[in-house]
């Protein structure tokens, strides 16, 4: 986050314009790109377009993957706040290999869909993702796992909380914003940025967790990646991805990272007999 956008929240906060304040901390946040940058049939991928109505009525867009035939079980994607959906196919190939069904979103605002993103905004896309997997797939929320990336972190748990869902996996996600406001400029820092309070929340999920981070994650920091994993309900897994920063996670963590998400999709959510 650079400094001069810091020094213009500092100053809508001294005159007293919160509005102005949300504002611009949203455009520091939402980092979109538009349109598709990559397309499932360049990449070989068998992934289909989506398109699902938000709940305040915005058209957000989405790359539908499926799993392994007669699948059982699906992965919402929820991916970071910069880029767009088309950005995280490759990876989204890798899950769908392990035997799931995957919804990779774009937030509105994002890629194809419509809207400005918002903090409620991003919330009420997700919902809409599953939505989508429940009433137009057929898939049963228990049979549902969330994987929220950084900032979709923050929104996978929001999504969760008091739902009965197969698990939840959460990476390189920090407790709220607040907290990264202080890790990076100390307590003025605390008192500009508001919202994503995922250590309120997620004491409502009741769903397995499994949380990884990367030792070296420069954005976020590990400690706060640490801290709201301790503030989680069990059952609960942290997982350190060794010499990896906030982007690079995937590569770092090699088959290793894509074999315990394996693992974990079978011990929460185990194909049926």
């Amino acid at each position: 986050m650079r400094l001069a956008a810091w020094l213009a929240l500092a100053a809508a906060l001294a005159i007293g314009l919160p509005n102005m304040l949300e504002r611009l901390v949203e455009s520091v946040l939402f980092q979109p790109s538009p349109g598709i940058d990559l397309h499932p049939a360049d990449l070989g991928i068998d992934a289909s377009e989506v398109w699902l109505d938000t709940e305040d009525g915005v058209r957000i867009h989405g790359f539908f993957l499926p799993g392994a035939p007669n699948n059982d079980r699906a992965l919402l994607f929820l991916h970071g706040n910069a880029g767009n959906a088309s950005h995280r196919l490759p990876n989204a190939l890798e899950l769908a290999r392990l035997g799931s069904d995957v919804l990779l979103l774009d937030y509105r605002g994002y890629g194809r869909s419509e809207g400005r993103p918002s903090e409620q905004g991003v919330y009420a896309d997700a919902r809409a993702g599953l939505a989508h997997l429940v009433e137009e797939r057929g898939m049963p929320e228990r049979r549902v796992v969330v994987f929220g990336r950084s900032l979709g972190g923050a929104v996978s748990i929001d999504l969760a909380q008091g739902r009965e869902l197969a698990g939840v996996i959460v990476e390189s996600t920090f407790t709220s914003l607040a907290d990264m406001g202080r890790s990076v400029f100390g307590s003025l820092g605390g008192l500009l940025a508001r919202g994503f309070d995922s250590h309120t929340k997620i004491g409502s999920v009741h769903a397995p967790l499994l949380f990884f981070h990367g030792d070296r994650d420069e954005i976020v920091p590990f400690e706060l990646g640490r801290r709201l994993f301790e503030q989680a309900p069990s059952p609960k897994a942290f997982e350190v991805i060794e010499g990896a920063g906030h982007n690079d996670t995937t590569q770092r963590g090699g088959p290793r990272y894509f074999a315990r998400i394996g693992r974990f999709l079978e011990q929460v959510a185990p194909p049926a007999p």
